[in-house]
């Protein structure tokens, strides 16, 4: 489950969820950022309630820390969580990264292969931590705006594990399938069990690649229905998921460099995607939000009466998938984990 974004505050009972996760027997809760809250300070704060669940962040975005800065604070929290942290790290978008980061975007497969290496061994602390790739160096060079003082490091805090499992976000293929390739886990966003075999292709290839860490047998798919909404009238349920798709369709990112619009496209909405966009990139946001359709809706999220749902949730369970994301109201949730398991 996912204690979701902030926006002008804390979601409303966020905390609350992180008590239902350990009381029910939840295995995962994740927190998240954009350009505002960060994703590691509720972990800690709310996560201190718990003392079985993991705590993951979906995603700590890579531009906003440098790579030692990220395993300092993984293995810090590590320490504190008794070896409870999963380590979610993503890319975020070029409008994120160069406009409220100030850092750059481009090739960010190249730059995410980078990052995760010196995470990895900033971690393992088996030697000081030096680098030499196109887009980070440790110690920083001389010839590149360093002093040339610059020493390799190795971390004073021993790790209570020397391996963090490592989740990557990712939705296009070849981004799933550095996923597959180089991390533990992927976060699916947006995930639809229509697109399960483009899915089980992308990550196959990942799995095939020399020195790929894991298997098909020990990666972790987290990923779910964007919403589980109970309601007898499916069209309200829908009603309550719209402007969610709406936005980040149409307004997440820029004409023709936004990934979820892609998400979309490929799932055979090319021409209701651009349509939102356009909408929503004119400022009508609310005739945006009134063209998403019911069917794409009901893609990727399961609405309607508990019959419904409960016949629905059977073909994800039937995917890739291999930790189910509930997200619903927390009265449900306990039900919605009997259902899954």
């Amino acid at each position: 489950m996912s204690a979701g974004y902030w926006s002008a505050g804390p979601p409303p009972g966020a905390g609350d969820l992180f008590l239902a996760a350990e009381r029910i027997g939840i295995d995962q809760v994740w927190t998240a950022e954009a350009y505002g809250s960060d994703a590691w300070t509720p972990l800690a704060w709310w996560g201190s309630r718990t003392e079985r669940v993991q705590l993951g962040t979906a995603v700590s975005q890579l531009s906003a820390r440098p790579p030692v800065t990220l395993a300092m604070t993984a293995m810090t929290m590590d320490h504190l969580t008794r070896g409870r942290v999963l380590l979610g790290i993503g890319t975020s978008n070029p409008q994120v990264v160069e406009g409220w980061y100030g850092q750059p975007y481009p090739r960010p497969l190249e730059r995410t292969r980078e990052y995760i290496d010196i995470v990895r061994q900033a971690i393992a602390r088996r030697e000081p931590v030096t680098y030499d790739g196109q887009h980070y160096q440790l110690p920083l060079p001389a010839g590149n705006g360093g002093t040339g003082l610059g020493k390799p490091l190795r971390s004073i805090l021993h790790p209570y594990r020397p391996e963090i499992p490592v989740y990557l976000g990712a939705e296009g293929p070849r981004n799933v399938a550095l996923a597959a390739e180089i991390a533990d886990g992927w976060n699916a966003i947006f995930f639809s069990p229509a697109m399960n075999d483009f899915y089980a292709a992308a990550l196959a290839e990942g799995f095939a690649r020399p020195g790929a860490r894991q298997t098909s047998a020990t990666f972790d798919v987290v990923g779910g229905p964007l919403a589980i909404i109970v309601d007898h009238d499916t069209e309200r349920a829908a009603d309550l998921v719209r402007p969610t798709l709406a936005l980040y369709i149409g307004g997440m990112g820029a004409r023709g460099v936004n990934f979820h619009y892609e998400v979309f496209a490929r799932m055979g909405y090319e021409a209701e995607a651009r349509k939102i966009q356009d909408l929503y990139l004119a400022g009508d946001k609310k005739s945006a939000i009134a063209a998403v359709p019911a069917k794409l809706v009901q893609d990727v999220a399961l609405i309607g009466p508990w019959a419904k749902i409960a016949d629905e949730i059977q073909r994800w369970k039937q995917t890739v998938l291999t930790t189910f994301s509930a997200h619903c109201d927390p009265a449900h949730l306990e039900r919605v984990a009997e259902l899954v398991r």
